[in-house]
């Protein structure tokens, strides 16, 4: 099944075929949401690390391979490689959001410094790239990512990283917002569970984004 078909939702179970996709380089961005080394450290305790274990699974050997090479292949064709991280400018976090304050799973007091808060040692950011620090779930809301990426003439942001059903959905609603042109590459990311993951997708694709594989956007380039 192709992307033109997939990841239908109720909306658009009988939608026409969207037109095909064509990406220009000089007017298209990669934006890595997120994969950060904190994501993979194990839980606080061993049975909270066990039910995590098929996403950590999903992160190393899909995920992150998956994203490097997608990168290697955005570097090789001149597009624009930006990366978006949680972190907290102030020591006691609280310049965060209310979304990154509230008790549970989304609480995350991560000071811009730690070690933990930084892009995982496979993707790791080229000198010239840029990266963009977010205490919100949204890269735009949160940051001057919306700036930048007028600045720079882009038009089209194909998204990857983590977590699909939070700060991926959050920032592709708002690209769609603002008028880009939106991919968001399935291989390339995770939710806290599978069934999340392809949940979400379902409900982004088509209105917000178009949801395809790897293989697939690599073909989108002119």
């Amino acid at each position: 099944m192709s992307w033109k078909t997939a990841y239908r939702s109720f909306y658009y179970a009988g939608a026409e075929e969207p037109d095909d996709i064509a990406l220009d380089p000089e007017t298209t961005a990669l934006l890595v949401i997120d994969i950060q080394n904190t994501y993979l450290d194990p839980k606080d305790t061993p049975e909270e690390t066990a039910r995590w274990q098929p996403f950590y699974e999903r992160m190393r050997k899909t995920v992150i391979p998956n994203t490097a090479r997608l990168i290697d292949e955005c570097r090789k064709r001149k597009v624009e490689v930006i990366f978006a991280r949680i972190a907290c400018l102030k020591p006691d976090g609280r310049d965060r959001s209310l979304s990154q304050k509230k008790p549970g799973f989304n609480y995350l007091l991560l000071p811009k410094e730690l070690p933990e808060g930084q892009i995982v040692p496979e993707l790791e950011p080229r000198s010239d790239e840029i990266v963009v620090t977010k205490t919100t779930d949204s890269a735009l809301t949160g940051t001057n990512l919306r700036l930048i990426l007028h600045n720079m003439g882009i038009k089209d942001v194909i998204c990857c990283g983590i977590f699909t059903d939070q700060c991926v959905s959050s920032t592709v609603r708002s690209l769609a917002d603002e008028s880009f042109g939106v991919v968001v590459v399935d291989d390339c990311g995770a939710a806290a569970t599978d069934d999340l993951h392809r949940r979400e997708l379902e409900i982004i694709n088509m209105i917000y984004c178009h949801v395809v594989s790897l293989e697939e956007v690599l073909t989108f380039f002119r």
